[in-house]
């Protein structure tokens, strides 16, 4: 293998296990991007997904202060639960949405800086946690996260037509029987459970992109929501593999790059590519429906000629008959 070649082989370096099990990751949550990520742009949760992202933050620091780094994870499942009830039943109770995602986001995070404030040495435990440690991460915290994705996405396809008819008729739903705080409950726990998945990798900080980015530029390209879930997950797992495979080069190059910051930004720049492609795809659609429509117009005004003018008797019809 020539240096050149080496240099951009896409697979051999995935068959080392610290960015094997990164890569298994990213995977899974593309997976969660095309499922969770789609309930979270339809219901229009993208500010809830980024005040979950700081609600996590008292967990983090009541699980390091009981149970060290070990403590960290089950800390940020338990804030993070927590937290997506509250924002239900906040929202619930006459509030705006947003209003109600501020609450829980300034309140939760207030509380993680008088935690951490108040003890000694678990900063640098929370670090991993805010800014991701990919490249380091165990077996065992694949498995949890693996899990923990697999509980959302089965909460979400369990309950996707119901999450669907609530998010576009809320009222509808209700008077259908269906109890649409429960299913906000749920859909704000499976989001709950993909931030903290995407905070083991990529941190609490760019969790969001994870989650929101993918969707995004899959909505950019097709209207239909089961293409948005394909191409979501297609999109996630894509640049989630370039973003490794750009690290491993940056690195035989000498320089040290934040992985899971690398991922995020490799999301954006897909993101900006697919709205582009996007936008060029309106542009040539545009001159294509204009001409169908100049088309069926003389069908439509031969069709308009034919329907009796509504002052003048039909013929056959009594009125007819008495004029």
């Amino acid at each position: 293998m020539t240096a050149l070649a080496a240099l951009v082989d896409p697979v051999t370096p995935f068959a080392a296990p610290f960015l094997a099990r990164p890569l298994v990751l990213l995977v899974a949550l593309a997976g969660a991007a095309g499922t969770v990520g789609v309930l979270v742009h339809v219901r229009r949760l993208e500010f809830s997904t980024d005040g979950l992202t700081h609600a996590v933050f008292p967990g983090l620091a009541i699980g390091a202060m009981l149970g060290g780094a070990a403590g960290l994870l089950p800390g940020a499942i338990g804030a993070a639960l927590v937290a997506a009830v509250v924002l239900a039943l906040i929202s619930r109770r006459g509030q705006a949405r947003d209003t109600a995602v501020a609450i829980v986001l300034t309140s939760f995070f207030s509380l993680g800086v008088v935690l951490v404030s108040a003890s000694d040495g678990i900063a640098g435990s929370l670090s991993d946690f805010f800014f991701g440690r990919l490249l380091t991460i165990t077996w065992s915290d694949l498995w949890v996260a693996l899990a923990l994705i697999g509980i959302a996405v089965a909460l979400i396809v369990a309950t996707a037509g119901q999450q669907l008819y609530a998010a576009f008729d809320p009222v509808g739903a209700r008077r259908a029987g269906l109890n649409v705080l429960a299913l906000e409950v749920v859909g704000n726990v499976a989001v709950a459970l993909v931030v903290v998945a995407a905070s083991a990798s990529v941190g609490t900080l760019l969790a969001l992109a994870v989650v929101i980015v993918p969707t995004a530029a899959a909505r950019a390209l097709t209207r239909s929501l089961v293409a948005a879930g394909v191409l979501s997950a297609l999109f996630g797992a894509l640049t989630g593999w370039l973003g490794l495979w750009l690290v491993v080069q940056l690195a035989a190059l000498g320089l040290d790059a934040a992985p899971g910051a690398t991922v995020a930004l490799t999301m954006i720049v897909g993101y900006l590519v697919a709205l582009a492609a996007g936008a060029v795809r309106t542009r040539v659609a545009r001159p294509r429906r204009r001409g169908r429509d100049l088309a069926a117009a003389p069908l439509a005004r031969t069709a308009a000629a034919s329907v009796p003018r509504s002052h003048e008797p039909v013929p056959g019809t009594r009125a007819d008959a008495a004029r």
